[in-house]
């Protein structure tokens, strides 16, 4: 009965006041109606995208209101239809008041407990969306905050999409999980006012709601062309630009790529998680940040183990080199190295981690 209670204050506290009725159950917002995504020709502006961005008209400007306000969200409202003025008259029996008792601790722990609850599932916030003239192009580009379970204090992982993306990654999925993409509603594609406030808000919303379902299914999560989705596209601009010696702009796009694959986990091997430490390391040497370096090359040789990988030589021969810059223990990777040259799985010197990670092709 509690967790009902604190599951309904939770809608009472993110509703516009006291006296707003919740429209929808749970499972409305988990899977909603196709359409709330579609209706396109609704008079207004939506004001709420996952609580994150918002789109407000002029006439909700003047009238002042203040969504974030929570004294009106001070006590739950009274179902049973009796106005102040006959509450004050008539006083609560002791029923009433323990379940208000009850209701008041519940919120109070929710108000508390609100900034530190770890997400139980990865979630998907736009923090903006940005009109973009690349003649003879325009666009909008979606950028969202990607946040899973994990510390509250984890900085979250950014992407940065446009429609025809989400659309490209639609329409591959539907080709090849045609039963459950059924169930999935997707924006419809407009030929006139893309980039209309209102366009932008409800696209920005459905947006958020079909990343969340496609995660909700296993068998969608775990789809090559959604990992492609969320992580090739950082992953090659980040390339590029080390290819290219940017290192500072390209070290944020890797720290970004690692993010990402730590709250979207790693269902396809080892290859782009030591991709990614490979070119952490490589732009953290370029930049003269050796203790960085070597903490990623720990990292890839504990994911490594004693696997067999091409980029398990460089890796140990990277390792070695920056701990004797630092001064520390490499006993165990020169001995390991070794080993490898001794049985000629690996050529003598070993190839660098930057040699290996331009002749990467990343498909």
């Amino acid at each position: 009965m509690a967790s009902r209670l604190l599951h309904r204050l939770r809608h009472a506290l993110a509703s516009d006041g006291p006296g707003e009725a919740v429209a929808a159950g749970p499972e409305a917002e988990q899977f909603p109606e196709s359409s709330e995504l579609e209706d396109d020709d609704a008079e207004g502006l939506s004001s709420r995208l996952s609580g994150t961005l918002s789109f407000t008209s002029a006439e909700d400007d003047e009238d002042g209101e203040d969504d974030d306000d929570e004294a009106g969200h001070d006590s739950l409202p009274s179902g049973d239809g009796t106005s102040g003025e006959d509450a004050e008259r008539s006083p609560p029996s002791d029923g009433q008041r323990g379940s208000q008792l009850l209701a008041r601790q519940l919120q109070d722990f929710w108000k508390k407990s609100r900034n530190t609850l770890v997400p139980q599932r990865l979630l998907f916030e736009v923090t903006s969306a940005n009109v973009v003239k690349d003649p003879p192009s325009k666009y909008v580009l979606y950028t969202f905050a990607v946040m899973g379970p994990g510390p509250p204090d984890r900085q979250p992982a950014q992407i940065s999409r446009r429609y025809s993306d989400f659309e490209r990654l639609h329409r591959n999925l539907q080709r090849q999980f045609r039963g459950l993409m059924a169930a999935i509603s997707f924006p419809r594609k407009r030929l006139r006012r893309n980039f209309t406030a209102e366009t932008i808000a409800r696209r920005s919303r459905a947006f958020e709601q079909f990343l969340g379902h496609l995660q909700a299914v296993p068998e969608l999560r775990h789809a090559p062309d959604l990992q492609d989705f969320f992580l090739l596209p950082e992953l090659r601009r980040a390339q590029s630009l080390t290819c290219t010696g940017l290192y500072r702009e390209a070290v944020a796009l890797w720290a970004n790529a690692w993010q990402l694959q730590v709250q979207l986990g790693n269902p396809f091997g080892p290859d782009r998680p030591l991709l990614t430490l490979a070119g952490l390391a490589v732009c953290h040497q370029e930049l003269e940040d050796p203790g960085e370096a070597r903490t990623c090359c720990e990292k890839a040789l504990q994911l490594l183990g004693d696997k067999r990988h091409p980029f398990l030589a460089p890796f140990l021969e990277a390792h070695i080199r920056l701990s004797w810059r630092l001064g520390l223990d490499k006993r165990q990777s020169e001995a390991q190295l070794q080993a490898l040259q001794e049985a000629g799985l690996t050529p003598t010197p070993p190839p660098s981690l930057k040699e290996l990670l331009i002749k990467e092709v990343l498909e």
